[in-house]
């Protein structure tokens, strides 16, 4: 008797377990350091001007030279620059140089989160709710019209997984739709990215290498954040911080980043996501334990 008496414990205890969440995954993917930053190279910085960027514009390169051209600068120093709003221009700072760090670790939290659903290397046409895609190299990933569809979910969010490279064409358009001010997106690039020239992207592109903005390309709710290389801007505008008045977004916040939830990034990814939804999970293991109860109850009696 006294065994069938913890069970339901036993029960509560597997329950609870299941609502434990990952510790990659405990935390914003960005995190406050590297959220500053619209704009991070690991080796060089180059813009042509005149570029509108909001947030931090910054490098860090350990050993390197931390150069920024094409903005005001100085070794060390953050210092303002007239085509900078809500940041400064950090060239070897200590700031460039935590979320370079950051960078690195969200990369490896993106990427733990799985392949999710194969889609094919051009995304043109696609209309996409939240959830994990994984994107093939090809010539081109989108050569027209994206559209993200949160589908009324104000923290909606979208993590795609580029294989190689991330290549836009001109004019290409990424929508983002039917959200709020706790969305996400996230562009994890195993190689280099290429935004095309008047291209309206949205976003963060997290790349392992170099991430290159084609002349007067925007992001104007997105960052841009190189690992191991270079960025260059040529004539762009891009914005950490949207203004949450873009059409049918339902009023987009902070840097489409899961500002609003600043934990987990599960619970607001669909079932595209090849995690197991901790629902499922707790079915499962109750229907073991269900099994378990039964025959310690048949035994005894």
């Amino acid at each position: 008797m006294k065994k069938a008496k913890y069970l339901p414990i036993l029960s509560l205890a597997v329950v609870g377990s299941l609502y434990g969440t990952s510790p990659v995954l405990a935390s914003p993917i960005l995190m406050p350091d590297l959220a500053s930053f619209t704009v991070l190279g690991a080796s060089t910085v180059t813009n042509v001007p005149t570029s509108t960027i909001g947030g931090n514009v910054g490098v860090w390169s350990s050993g390197g030279a931390n150069d920024i051209t094409g903005f005001l600068s100085s070794p060390g120093v953050a210092v303002s620059d007239p085509q900078v709003t809500g940041g400064q221009v950090h060239a070897g700072t200590a700031a460039a140089q935590a979320a370079q760090s950051q960078l690195t670790t969200a990369r490896t939290g993106l990427g733990s989160l799985g392949a999710g659903t194969i889609l094919a290397a051009d995304m043109v046409g696609l209309t996409l709710f939240p959830g994990i895609y994984t994107v093939p190299a090809g010539t081109t990933n989108l050569s027209g019209a994206l559209t993200l569809d949160g589908q009324g979910n104000a923290n909606a969010a979208w993590v795609f997984q580029m294989d190689s490279t991330l290549i836009t064409s001109s004019n290409s358009v990424v929508n983002v739709i039917n959200t709020g001010a706790g969305a996400g997106v996230f562009w994890n690039v195993a190689s280099s990215a290429t935004i095309g020239t008047n291209t309206s992207f949205m976003g963060n592109i997290l790349a392992l290498a170099s991430i290159t903005m084609d002349p007067t390309a925007t992001d104007l709710c997105g960052r841009v954040l190189a690992d191991t290389a270079a960025v260059t801007l040529q004539m762009n505008t891009l914005s950490g911080v949207c203004a949450g008045n873009l059409a049918g977004s339902g009023g987009l916040g902070g840097g489409l980043d899961v500002t609003a939830s600043g934990v987990n990034i599960l619970p607001f990814l669909s079932t595209n996501s090849t995690v197991p939804e901790p629902s499922t999970l707790i079915l499962l293991m109750l229907g073991a334990v269900g099994f378990v109860n039964r025959g310690l109850i048949n035994k005894r009696f």
